[in-house]
């Protein structure tokens, strides 16, 4: 979380204070750098630097080939449209993205579409999971298009890990819900598989912004 929080906030501070977009990137660049340094003394896992200097290369990639600070944010709002229209259509044509992780823990891939209060409570679970994509998208789309790189940096912040938290703790509610159609065990792996899958798909987001 601190990897990614850290250097967006100090691209946010950079640019509204200086404008420079090379100066911005680099003072992100150099807070992922301390991190990385921090991780090393520690002795602990550098996997999440290493995503942070991915992210900062591809959103600088984006800024500084059209030469607007918003743009660094581009392929994290094009992240967000794309889970949203996955997610959703597939909450829409009734086959939900979760059916099929729930149908990983209980051994068949399909046979819980034939379950009618199944497909109800995985419909619901994939609307939660694409909730967070979806609200980003919202939010991010008018902040670009009016060029707010600055406000860009703040949403990134409040709307990570703070709403992929709050997300997780409703799905992982409605897994344990004494009316869930799943066996005690199976709805356990099934909260622990989904919190795995979220993790991912959160990592990737931010890996695709500044950070």
């Amino acid at each position: 979380m601190i990897e990614g929080a850290v250097p967006t906030l100090g691209f946010t501070i950079a640019w509204i204070t200086t404008h420079d977009l090379r100066v911005t990137l680099w003072i992100s660049i150099s807070l992922a750098a301390v991190a990385l340094i921090l991780r090393i003394v520690q002795r602990s896992t550098i996997q999440y630097v290493f995503n942070a200097f991915f992210g900062i290369a591809i959103a600088g990639i984006f800024a500084l080939k059209s030469g607007k600070a918003e743009d660094a944010f581009l392929p994290g709002l094009i992240m967000a449209g794309v889970y949203s229209v996955l997610l959703v259509g597939s909450v829409l044509v009734r086959w939900p993205v979760i059916g099929f992780m729930i149908g990983s823990v209980t051994g068949d891939p399909t046979a819980w579409h034939q379950d009618k209060n199944l497909v109800k409570l995985c419909s619901r679970l994939t609307l939660v999971l694409a909730a967070p994509s979806v609200i980003k998208f919202v939010v991010y789309y008018p902040l670009w298009h009016a060029g707010e790189a600055g406000w860009l940096g703040v949403a990134k912040i409040v709307l990570g890990w703070p709403v992929y938290l709050a997300s997780l703790g409703v799905m992982a509610w409605m897994l344990s819900r004494d009316s869930t159609p799943l066996a005690p065990g199976e709805a356990a792996e099934a909260a622990s598989l989904l919190s795995d899958h979220h993790t991912e798909s959160e990592e990737e987001s931010e890996a695709s912004t500044p950070r």
